[in-house]
């Protein structure tokens, strides 16, 4: 049984397939609209977000109501944390108050893993600074399974600031601890040092990194990193690193967009792309509330 959820790296194929199984049967009440239960009534979970999120931190506090547990809210710009509290205390705290479990994001690399290490309940990473997002990569898996009836085997092409996403290093893990085949492609400015030793093939050619592939994953261009110059302008970006429907021809027959949000539109996906059928976008927000049920049911003693 899981005691965190801090990172993809470790996390074992039949672990991964147990939630992903679990999140077939949170996915099916969603849309039966038969989704609230008991399951987890009882229990309390703190969502303690020190940077901005819609998808995330939605989804999470919804999957908390769903299975019938309370969600506590800290809101950072009001909370001691103004006044100098560390985040050790700030979590020392928090259970102190009887939580029985804490969703953080945090802009610092392994913010998640210290409160881990200094509190007796499950910890969830909902993204710590450019390192990980395992639950994103959890969704993700989870949304191809559902396409596809698998992963293993899968070809999956990540396009865009892979430097600067926890969104790519996570899905390079879990996609090819379940058998995919996994591709980058992005300006060189965006492409981290050590990419070769990464789980993945450094695609030369934008074509190549569509040819073959069986689904595309577009990241955010963090446009604050604009700044620096890294690449020239953002229609230039569209132009020669974005998603569009000519390229995604050159994809086996099938494939699909994936993006984890939010988009810039016309920008990592072009505005041709964006209301195909095959842009699941939106399906991964609805499987962010299933995946994310079905970690935390495992979590609070619920997933035996």
């Amino acid at each position: 049984m899981l005691q965190d959820f801090l990172k993809m790296r470790g996390v074992s194929a039949g672990t991964l397939q147990k939630l992903l199984s679990s999140a077939f049967e949170m996915k099916r009440r969603i849309l039966s609209g038969d989704k609230f239960s008991d399951e987890l009534k009882g229990k309390m979970v703190a969502t303690l977000f020190y940077e901005n999120s819609t998808r995330t931190r939605t989804s999470f506090e919804d999957a908390c109501k769903y299975l019938g547990a309370t969600v506590a809210s800290l809101d950072v710009a009001a909370s001691s944390v103004q006044k100098g509290e560390s985040l050790i205390d700030t979590a020392k705290t928090i259970e102190a108050m009887g939580t029985d479990a804490i969703v953080i994001r945090h802009s610092v690399s392994g913010a998640p893993r210290l409160v881990a290490d200094n509190v007796d309940i499950p910890v969830i990473n909902a993204g710590d600074g450019l390192h990980a997002h395992p639950t994103q990569a959890l969704l993700d898996l989870f949304t191809l399974v559902e396409r596809f009836g698998k992963v293993d085997g899968l070809t999956v092409a990540i396009i865009g600031d892979i430097k600067h996403s926890r969104v790519a290093r996570s899905n390079m893990e879990s996609l090819t601890t379940m058998g995919a085949k996994v591709k980058v492609f992005a300006p060189p400015t965006m492409l981290p040092l050590g990419i070769e030793k990464m789980k993945c093939t450094v695609c030369e050619t934008i074509e190549d990194a569509f040819v073959g592939s069986d689904a595309v994953m577009g990241l955010r261009i963090q446009l604050e990193r604009q700044q620096v110059g890294l690449f020239p302008s953002y229609g230039e970006y569209t132009s020669f690193f974005g998603i569009t429907d000519a390229r995604m021809k050159l994809a086996n027959k099938g494939a699909v967009v994936l993006h984890p949000g939010p988009v810039n539109r016309g920008v990592e996906l072009a505005y041709d792309v964006l209301d195909k059928e095959y842009c699941l976008k939106d399906v991964q927000v609805t499987n962010g509330v299933a995946t994310r049920m079905a970690l935390l049911k495992e979590l609070l003693g619920g997933g035996q």
